[in-house]
């Protein structure tokens, strides 16, 4: 529930997070720093995304869902340029892995517990069909286009982009979803909003503009916290995949599963609470806002430095792709879920998990 009030937690966090990184060259490399720095990086993760809530519940539906993807996009971005700037030719595909990522979490991760959670708990759910196909049809074009496409291109051997074909498709992702945002929030806003929902939460009083306002600027000291964590955390988060034996991916997965943790735990509760339209705000929007977001962010940034940027997916990574948007569309064609769409997402979830470990 969101309260008229800011509880405390979301302010003592980001305090000692940013404490932590005061101590940063005192501390050295000592394992307990390391695991406090990673103990506060969560944290105050969740305290973003707490006051990204709040500034959501003030503005309202779908305005909040979409406050709270571009919260979790930027949090994205910002860890991503942590770890690739100055790392060499072994980070040019961590964008692409840490966006195939978080478009496998969503899509499957989140989506397949919320499914399967509110199929459990209330047998069979409904929700706007309009609204799930219009998220489906953008995310599909962005993610073939920026994703597939990049391996059958000529200019530069694939998966590589030139700068002019980066620069396109990052044009292209953030034009199909600015599209999707105009559509979802102004167009028709009707397609995505709860509907027949009994949720206190949602009926709750708005929070005071001064609490909204206090949320805003300890929402932006978090982002700016997290992004400096994560740089400090980014050399032993990568010895530790290195150590264990698993792929670079893996450092991509990491990344997005910690930025979607909390996003993915409201997406949960609101579908036990019988609002499934919500989850799919959240687990959509967020799939779109990671790739139409981050995808021209990240090209910008690449374009201008004059650097390569590994795009095009892997031929197994292409199939779970494919596999998950059939799904997706299959799943959310009638309007109204069950727990077995649940168990199919999350079963191509387990999987794609289980080959990124063990290729």
């Amino acid at each position: 529930m969101i309260h008229n009030t800011i509880p405390r937690w979301t302010i003592v966090t980001p305090v000692l997070a940013w404490a932590a990184i005061a101590a940063s060259s005192a501390a050295g490399g000592h394992a307990l720093y390391l695991a406090l720095l990673a103990a506060l990086l969560a944290g105050t993760v969740f305290a973003a995304v707490h006051h990204a809530e709040v500034v959501a519940h003030k503005v309202g539906e779908p305005f909040g869902t979409l406050i709270l993807a571009l919260a979790v996009t930027v949090i994205e971005v910002a860890l991503i340029i942590s770890f690739m700037l100055g790392g060499g030719e072994e980070k040019l595909a961590l964008a692409r892995d840490t966006i195939f990522s978080a478009i496998m979490i969503t899509c499957n991760g989140i989506l397949g517990i919320c499914l399967l959670l509110g199929g459990l708990r209330h047998r069979e759910q409904n929700f706007q069909l309009s609204g799930a196909k219009a998220a489906l049809t953008v995310l599909a074009a962005i993610s073939v286009l920026a994703l597939v496409l990049p391996n059958y291109g000529t200019s530069q051997p694939g998966p590589l982009l030139s700068s002019s074909q980066l620069a396109f498709t990052g044009v292209v992702s953030l034009v199909l979803y600015g599209a999707f945002v105009f559509v979802q929030t102004i167009r028709h806003r009707d397609y995505f909003l709860v509907e027949g929902s009994h949720d206190e939460d949602e009926h709750a009083p708005p929070p005071s503009n001064k609490v909204a306002m206090l949320s805003v600027g300890a929402l932006l000291v978090c982002l700016v916290a997290v992004v400096t964590l994560a740089k400090l955390l980014s050399p032993s988060i990568e010895r530790f995949v290195v150590d264990a034996g698993a792929p670079a991916a893996v450092v991509g997965i990491i990344i997005a599963s910690l930025v979607l943790l909390p996003e993915g735990l409201a997406a949960a509760n609101a579908a036990r609470a019988d609002k499934v339209q919500t989850s799919l705000n959240l687990a959509l929007g967020s799939a779109l806002a990671s790739i139409g977001l981050t995808i021209p962010t990240v090209a910008m940034i690449f374009v201008f430095m004059g650097e390569p940027l590994i795009l095009g997916l892997e031929n197994k990574e292409t199939i779970f792709l494919l596999l998950t948007l059939v799904a997706c569309s299959l799943s959310l064609s009638v309007g109204r879920t069950t727990i077995l769409q649940g168990i199919v997402h999350l079963v191509i979830f387990a999987s794609f998990v289980f080959f990124a470990i063990s290729p």
